[in-house]
């Protein structure tokens, strides 16, 4: 005898702690799986109703017992249609991260999260208690699992459901993007499906919170380990499969469907990023600002496809070291893209800076610290039309940068979100050439010029840093793969730029502990992903005295690297 379950994969974005509105968009997207779909089954994403991660609200009894009311009211008032919800669920024992399968006012079924993430991103045993028993529910006389997110990362919680005779599993996640993760989840899904000859739908969060993006890529994999759909990325979808299954094996409709290339997952992850950051905390426009340079061109592209011309506000900044072709490109991208824009000299204030500090720096050279107050003048310029304006200002750094500290605290590190945050400086060239072939909107010379920061004369970013192909190498090797100095030096490279990359590295954690909030693409982001001590006594290289370095080569207080120190500069 065959069966057949409808299924609507309800690729939604709430928004944490905003449970009225999270209850409302529930309620919305089972009405129209039900009608609109004909579905039997809607499945919503983890934690849904609260939205991911809620973190330490819930530590808050008046948060839970919100959630428990939202859900009462949603089993309430959905009707004609099986729904795997998911929210918190409290306990005597403790707090579980649970899974529901209602109808018409019953809960058919509950099943808890066995498996608690609690490395990078993830910290759920700080607020829930793990489950411990599968959970297998009949849909129509089908035996249906339910599986919560990292429980399939394990063969266990699949195989308990296929040993109470389950012939499909469905999966709410709140599964975060990185670089190829679609991948790494396609392999492990289709491990588990082979080996339990058992159809997995897996639903996937989409939105963004807190520089967290959830890239979506909700799919469903046959018996076989292949997928046979998929509901796209980065975009609310609410996606319908027919399953059909007989005493034999159990079919998924094939629908052909296109994995985006890295670039452009890159690029939307952090248009989406963006966007959701500033509409969830309700601001309505940013200001920049514009140097002429490939990062903040970039950055202004993704801000205008985020929030749209009219929403973005572009000011030029220029100091006596800036070239003219510089201010010409920054006018040039500003014009391309529809954005307003002004140009205000901070010549005025520099003079006065220097004029004012006179008596205090006599007999002193310049150093960095003539350099820093130019990054600094420029903050405080932006930081004020924020004020006058109600405009997000948006910092233009990238990763290898914030990595090694190159870059101003309280200067070009002042802002609300750093959109490159977690873009490496090659992934910046990358990017640029990839929104280029979209729309040609950032101007071919802003791409092909050295990199500089024009905060002194002839300057250059390979005057103090090695060239960013051999730079991001290492930062690759170090951060992502938590590789040794020794283990990278033997892959190759100069090991005094190994040792002088690390320990600037370490030496400026102190910048990124103030660094502004960024969107997340790497699975060892700065931040929640990389949480090491300002205070702390580590050597991570042992050929080189790590407390002798920090006196000879003293970078700590400063935000760069003196020439006669540069260990880069021949």
């Amino acid at each position: 005898m065959t069966k057949k379950l409808r299924v609507a994969l309800a690729e939604i974005n709430p928004i944490v702690g905003d449970i009225e509105y999270n209850l409302k968009k529930h309620l919305a997207a089972a009405e129209r799986a039900r009608d609109e779909l004909k579905a039997d089954i809607i499945v919503f994403p983890e934690l849904s109703l609260t939205g991911y991660p809620p973190e330490d609200l819930l530590l808050r009894p008046s948060f839970i017992q919100s959630a428990h009311e939202a859900l009462n009211e949603f089993i309430a008032k959905t009707k004609n249609i099986y729904c795997v919800i998911n929210h918190p669920h409290l306990t005597s024992s403790g707090l579980l991260n649970s899974s529901s399968l209602i109808f018409n006012g019953t809960i058919l079924g509950r099943y808890h999260k066995q498996h608690l993430p609690n490395y990078g991103v993830f910290d759920e045993n700080r607020y829930f208690i793990a489950g411990t028993t599968p959970c297998v529910v009949p849909i129509h006389g089908i035996p249906v699992g339910l599986v919560i997110c990292e429980d399939l990362w394990f063969p266990g919680p699949v195989q308990q459901a296929a040993s109470l005779g389950a012939r499909l599993i469905l999966s709410p996640n709140a599964s975060p993007f990185e670089m190829n993760k679609h991948e790494q989840r396609v392999d492990m899904l289709s491990k588990r499906a082979k080996i339990n000859r058992m159809p997995i739908v897996y639903v996937n969060q989409v939105g963004a919170q807190d520089g967290i993006v959830f890239d979506g890529g909700s799919m469903v994999i046959d018996e076989q380990g292949v997928v046979a759909e998929c509901a796209g990325f980065f975009n609310e979808h609410l996606h319908l499969t027919e399953i059909e299954i007989t005493t034999a094996e159990t079919k998924v409709a094939s629908i052909p469907f296109e994995v985006p290339h890295k670039n452009k997952r890159m690029y939307d992850a952090l248009v989406l990023g963006l966007r959701d950051y500033i509409h969830k905390n309700h601001f309505s426009s940013v200001v920049l600002g514009l140097s002429g340079g490939v990062d903040s061109a970039l950055t202004l592209a993704i801000a205008v496809d985020a929030l749209g011309a009219k929403n973005v506000h572009a000011v030029i900044l220029p100091s006596r070291y800036t070239a003219d072709i510089s201010i010409k490109d920054a006018l040039l991208i500003a014009k391309n893209l529809n954005v307003t824009h002004e140009i205000i000299s901070i010549e005025p204030a520099y003079e006065a800076f220097l004029n004012s500090l006179a008596p205090s720096f006599k007999n002193k050279e310049k150093n960095l610290t003539e350099e820093n107050i130019q990054a600094r003048i420029r903050a405080v310029i932006l930081m004020a039309l924020s004020n006058k304006f109600g405009q997000l200002v948006l910092t233009t750094g990238n990763r290898s940068e914030l990595a090694v500290g190159y870059c101003t605290i309280y200067g070009d590190m002042a802002g609300g979100y750093a959109v490159l945050k977690d873009v490496l400086k090659t992934e910046v060239y990358e990017l640029c050439h990839y929104r280029n072939e979209i729309q040609s909107v950032i101007p071919t010379r802003i791409i092909e010029r050295p990199p500089t920061a024009e905060l002194a004369e002839n300057q250059k970013d390979e005057d103090t840093l090695p060239p960013y192909a051999i730079l991001d190498e290492i930062l690759k090797l170090y951060l992502n793969e938590s590789l040794s100095p020794d283990d990278i030096i033997a892959k190759g490279f100069d090991a005094d730029v190994v040792a002088k990359i690390v320990k600037l590295i370490h030496r400026n954690e102190y910048k990124r502990s103030q660094a502004a909030i960024g969107t997340r693409i790497n699975l060892k982001s700065f931040g929640k992903d990389w949480r090491y001590p300002l205070t702390n006594g580590f050597a991570p290289t042992k050929d080189i005295d790590f407390e002798q370095e920090m006196k000879e080569w003293d970078v700590t207080l400063n935000d760069g690297l003196d020439d006669d120190d540069n260990p880069f500069k021949k």
